[in-house]
């Protein structure tokens, strides 16, 4: 019997052992988990230009792979079409990550695993100014232009809470840093998870609110409904890093807080 084929006899064996099936044991099967995610997202998911992908959740995503004993390969998504492409029919990939929010509106329709990255939504402004927008009253202003990138929930919670101020769509999400320190826009909403990694890399940047997000929330990893023994496996791979300071050495890599 070749390598690659006791591989896979190895890793159903393993599936059978721990009752495992469905999209578990079709992901065996075919020996790939594709992964669905933005890669625009630093420093959670970013595809280069060559089209390798890197960051916390990318990471964790192979951690998951590794433990089915199969390849993780990344498809790329968007933040306007994420829910259309995890209910698709054919599937598009079997699970997405990338600074994915666990909300109850997602549950209602999809899966979210258990969370493994505490997250908020908060600002990023030229550093000159960090000073002027301390809070929401302050950047609610008709002169406060607001950049946010399309259909997640950056753009919702702009939306919703600053009506006065002027918001500009911007389509990719990597590119508003630079815009804003440039002064194509006044502040970017964006995340507790995101915000750290572009103060520390453009010195023209700054966080003021870092430490008080307006909201409070988890970063998950989002799936079709019916995929019960895939979210089984996600939430063991998530709880066994918590326990073996895994989990905790990736955040300490990256930046990030923890959701525990």
């Amino acid at each position: 019997m070749g390598m690659n084929k006791l591989k896979k006899s190895l890793n159903l064996l393993l599936v059978m052992l721990c009752t495992w099936s469905g999209a578990v044991a079709t992901i065996v099967e075919r020996d790939t988990l594709y992964v669905g995610t933005t890669g625009d997202y630093r420093p959670l998911t970013f595809r280069e230009a060559d089209g390798t992908y890197w960051g916390f959740d990318v990471e964790l995503a192979r951690t998951i792979g590794r433990r089915m004993g199969v390849e993780t390969v990344f498809v790329e998504t968007s933040w306007p079409t994420l829910t259309v492409d995890v209910l698709a029919e054919p599937p598009t990939f079997d699970l997405a990550m990338g600074g994915i929010t666990i909300t109850d509106t997602r549950r209602a329709t999809m899966l979210m695993s258990e969370g493994y990255l505490a997250n908020g939504k908060t600002i990023i402004c030229r550093a000159t100014e960090r000073n002027r927008y301390l809070s929401l009253a302050d950047i609610d202003k008709p002169e406060v232009r607001v950049m946010v990138n399309p259909g997640g929930l950056n753009e919702k919670f702009a939306r919703e809470h600053l009506t006065h101020a002027t918001i500009i769509v911007h389509p990719r999400n990597e590119e508003i840093p630079a815009l804003i320190a440039e002064g194509e826009a006044d502040v970017m909403i964006t995340e507790i998870t995101e915000a750290p990694y572009y103060v520390q890399t453009d010195s023209r940047l700054a966080a003021p609110l870092l430490s008080t997000p307006f909201t409070h929330g988890e970063i998950g990893v989002l799936l079709r409904k019916g995929q019960d023994d895939l979210l089984e496996m996600v939430n063991a791979t998530i709880r066994q890093m918590k326990a073996d300071g895994s989990l905790r050495r990736l955040h300490e890599q990256y930046g990030q807080q923890y959701a525990y």
